[in-house]
């Protein structure tokens, strides 16, 4: 009997090919990722309901081109701060239950 011996490099894997992603494992899988990522983004929002406004870049005010005179964002108004879309989205879902009720 011959014995064959095991290739000493690295097997390589695969590239996973769409028809593979199509099959229901694959739907399961990417249906799980997505809810991870959507409920690890509620959670991001239920601590951290803020973001930097984009206008001011998180100052609160916008400068003059001569950088003397400045005055309050109107997107922020003045604080700098605002609400993330998640964040919106909750306090509608908890005020619609709490007007339910």
């Amino acid at each position: 009997m011959v014995a064959t011996l095991a290739p000493l490099a690295p097997r390589v894997p695969e590239a996973i090919s769409l028809t593979a992603l199509l099959t229901f494992g694959g739907t399961v899988l990417l249906l799980t990722v997505g809810a991870a990522i959507c409920g690890l983004y509620l959670l991001t929002c239920r601590i951290w309901p803020f973001r930097n406004c984009r206008r001011c870049k998180g100052l609160g005010r916008l400068h003059a081109p001569n950088r003397k005179a400045w005055r309050d964002c109107p997107k922020c108004e003045g604080t700098g701060r605002r609400l993330r879309i998640g964040r919106r989205l909750w306090n509608h879902a908890e005020r619609a239950k709490r007007n339910a009720i």
